[in-house]
C-alpha cells in the first residue's frame, strides 16, 4: 500500500511570529559593551541648574555620585564660580591644581569646590575647570571668589607656569629663587643628567 502524501494545512508564519535572531555574541575575550550609567538624580539636578543659568557656555565632563566636573571658557570662570558660590552653596575651594596636555598644547586648571553651608552638599565635590594655551598660559584668578585659592594658584603658577591675572602674588614659594628651567610639572621637563 502506497503512502499517501499529505499537504500541511498550517498557515505560514506571519512576520510578528517569525523567530527573532539572537543578538550576536561578543568575540571571545572581548569586553562587554560599556553602558553609561544613569546620572544620579541629585547631581543631575545640580547640573541642570547650572546649565539653566549658563546654557551651552559650560561643558559637562561627567556626573557621578558625589562628583561633577564642568569645563568653562577662561573668560567665564569668575562668573560661573561666583554663581556656584552665591546661588548653589559651593562656598569654598578645597584645592586647585592643573594638568599639562602637551599634545593638545593646553594646560587645564581645576578647582575642587565644596560646601560647608549646605548639609546636602557636604560630601559633594564640584570640579570647575578651564583650559589655557601652553604658549601663553593665563587665566583670571579666583582669589576674589574663593580666598582659599591663594596658595593653590601660586603653586600652579610656579609648577605649571599658569599666570593668574589679578592674583596679587604670582611668585615662587616652593622652587629656589634661581630656578631657570621650565615649570617642573610640565610633561616636557627633564631632570638634568637623566
Amino acid at each position: 500500500m502506497a503512502a499517501s502524501s499529505q499537504k500541511s494545512t498550517e498557515n505560514p508564519p506571519t512576520p510578528d511570529k517569525l523567530p527573532v535572531p539572537a543578538a550576536p555574541k561578543p568575540a571571545a575575550g572581548a569586553p562587554p559593551p560599556k553602558k553609561e550609567p544613569e546620572a544620579p538624580p541629585f547631581e543631575k539636578g545640580l547640573v541642570e541648574e547650572i546649565k539653566k543659568k549658563f546654557g551651552e557656555s559650560i561643558k559637562v565632563i561627567f556626573v557621578k555620585p558625589l562628583r561633577i566636573k564642568i569645563q568653562v571658557e577662561p573668560r567665564d570662570i569668575v562668573e560661573v564660580a561666583t554663581f556656584l558660590r552665591d546661588s548653589m552653596g559651593f562656598d569654598h575651594a578645597e584645592s586647585a591644581g592643573g594638568t599639562d596636555y602637551p599634545k593638545e598644547n593646553q594646560i587645564e586648571v581645576i578647582y575642587h569646590l565644596g560646601s560647608y553651608t549646605r548639609e546636602d552638599l557636604g560630601a559633594h565635590i564640584l570640579s570647575l575647570t578651564a583650559r589655557t594655551s601652553r604658549d601663553d598660559a593665563r587665566l583670571p584668578t579666583l582669589i576674589n571668589v574663593y580666598k582659599s585659592v591663594e596658595y593653590h594658584e601660586r603653586e600652579t603658577f610656579e609648577m605649571l607656569g599658569v599666570y593668574f591675572e589679578g592674583h596679587p602674588r604670582n611668585e615662587r614659594f616652593l622652587l629656589p629663587e634661581d630656578w631657570a628651567d621650565i615649570p617642573p610639572l610640565r610633561k616636557d621637563f627633564r631632570i638634568k643628567g637623566r
